[in-house]
């Protein structure tokens, strides 16, 4: 495989109980990009994003993320990556200072790195005037913005991203944003990006990928993806496409 891309997986695929969860998906990610990966529920965003971190291993394929393969060398992915699940688990009984301190030194940061690292995520999150209170004090917006910090705090150069808007507020949200375009910018970062929000894939990504029952259908840039078919707009393109995959789909399971 070649290595010089951010994130690259062959023929990747992973099912449970005979359903196919992901189909021979192959994906090329470069390096300072946001690449969003768009579907509906169940169409196989989240069981991508898992095998990328090394939390699930594929029944078959390959993968490489930031040059190391994740069946061989999964810790060095790890330390590589920062990942935002799609319902991430919060110790609520810790401050957010406390929770991201315990984030860091599993990632071995140096103290007064890290000390400073938080210092500066609260305040962009505005949650510095609240980082005494215990996280199950939070609502659902702020255990987001809590959970952001965390995937932030390793300060890695791939972040995977799954659904990061959800539960916030339009100010919050558009914070989150702007971050994510400082971070391609300023950071050259590079951002997988899981989301089912249109608006979101369009403002942020460079190349989108739209998969449905575990199969990529089309991958491009936004506005590749609407010419492709003479769509509308991006919301057109989505909908006509994954219309015809289910029709498809329909015809396959009526034969």
């Amino acid at each position: 495989m070649e290595n010089n891309f951010a994130i690259n997986t062959e023929n990747l695929s992973k099912s449970y109980n005979n359903k196919i969860a992901v189909s021979n998906l192959s994906l090329k990610v470069n390096y300072g990009k946001i690449y969003g990966l768009l579907g509906p529920n169940g169409a196989g965003k989240t069981t991508t994003i898992q095998i990328l971190n090394c939390i699930i291993k594929p029944d078959s394929g390959k993968a490489q993320i930031h040059g190391f393969d994740i069946m061989s060398q999964s810790d060095n992915v790890k330390k590589n990556t920062g990942y935002l699940p799609e319902t991430p688990a919060l110790y609520e009984k810790l401050t957010p200072e406390e929770y991201l301190e315990f984030i860091g030194e599993l990632y071995f940061i140096p103290k007064i790195v890290l000390k400073k690292r938080i210092i500066d995520l609260l305040e962009l999150f505005d949650l510095d005037n609240r980082k005494d209170d215990l996280i199950g004090n939070y609502s659902k917006g702020m255990k987001q913005k809590v959970n952001i910090c965390a995937a932030l705090i390793p300060d890695p150069p791939i972040i995977f991203l799954d659904e990061p808007t959800s539960n916030l507020d339009p100010a919050s949200a558009k914070i989150i944003k702007d971050l994510f375009k400082s971070l391609i910018l300023n950071a050259q970062k590079t951002i997988f990006l899981c989301t089912h929000l249109l608006d979101v894939a369009k403002e942020l990504c460079d190349r989108i990928g739209i998969i449905n029952n575990g199969c990529l259908l089309i991958e491009g840039t936004p506005k590749e993806i609407v010419d492709s078919g003479n769509y509308l707009n991006l919301e057109d393109a989505y909908l006509n496409i994954l219309d015809i995959s289910h029709n498809k789909d329909l015809l396959k399971w009526r034969s």
